[in-house]
């Protein structure tokens, strides 16, 4: 398995994975929000956020980017004493706002991941990334027709041998 990069060490960390494997119809509605830029359901994806260690991850990622600053700014001689009073406000915001983009990165991060680990399981001999968009074209047909569940595996499979 090769080094996992940053991200992936933060999802791993901030994120609680079930070891209950994503229902075939969950994968299917999961697919379609995703590829359409929504927000997934946790819970079907048997996934969730430990919101402590978020802000503890976040905290840290917070200082190695401030402290920095704070040092530079404490050694500039002769400062207007309103510049960094006006960069700590700007500052400020810029820590409570980012949080949310923060958390949302690290949830679609998760999110296709578990989309594509699910995706090997239910379909092992279509690449997702060839046949993600053609499986969501086919999901909005079963809901169109109004299929009963027992029937979705059939018609995807079909849909994707013609």
């Amino acid at each position: 398995m090769g080094k996992k990069s940053l991200k992936q060490k933060m999802i791993d960390y901030i994120f609680t994975v079930s070891k209950q494997p994503v229902r075939y119809k969950d994968l299917l509605s999961a697919n379609a929000l995703y590829n359409e830029g929504m927000h997934v359901d946790p819970a079907k994806l048997n996934f969730r956020m430990s919101i402590t260690r978020a802000y503890l991850v976040y905290a840290i990622i917070c200082a190695c980017v401030l402290i920095p600053m704070i040092l530079l700014v404490h050694l500039m001689p002769h400062i207007n004493n309103h510049i960094p009073i006006v960069g700590v406000i700007f500052a400020t915001s810029c820590v409570f706002i980012s949080f949310n983009y923060f958390t949302e990165w690290l949830r679609d991060g998760i999110t296709l991941r578990l989309i594509k680990e699910a995706w090997l399981m239910h379909f092992p001999y279509f690449p997702y990334d060839k046949y993600n968009k053609r499986i969501e074209e086919l999901y909005h047909e079963i809901r169109k027709k109004e299929l009963p569940r027992k029937d979705w595996e059939q018609y995807v499979l079909d849909g994707l041998l013609k």
